[in-house]
């Protein structure tokens, strides 16, 4: 569990900074600030009961974490041509990219939560 949270953690908070780097090398401290305003995304566990649940694979379970909300995700980071927005939408894609990472360790440890998707 603490490597999986290690992980967790290093792609919500330190990855985010290898890809404002890589978005623009001068300003690179502005945009990782941006990336990690993205983790607001999580406000939709609020009405999940209960709130935090380990167990839980929030890809297709929160609605900003749906596939609906997520394709829209991907649509935004191709499409559209304003540097900011479209790096906000790079943040919300890769905040579900580690939740998803996250979903593969609680499934592989828990078989019988792959029950509550399918």
């Amino acid at each position: 569990m603490i490597l999986q949270e290690f992980v967790h953690y290093f792609l919500h908070l330190i990855a985010p900074a290898g890809i404002a780097y890589l978005y623009d090398k001068k300003h690179w401290q502005k945009y990782w600030l941006i990336l990690i305003a993205t983790m607001l995304v999580d406000l939709d566990h609020l009405w999940a009961t209960p709130i935090l649940d380990p167990n839980r694979c929030s890809i297709g379970f929160h609605p900003l974490h749906s596939e609906i909300a997520i394709t829209i995700y991907i649509a935004g980071m191709i499409f559209v041509k304003h540097r900011i927005i479209r790096l906000i939408f790079i943040g919300l894609f890769f905040h579900m990219f580690t939740d998803f990472v996250d979903c593969i360790w609680i499934f592989a440890k828990c078989a019988p939560c792959l029950q509550d998707i399918f």
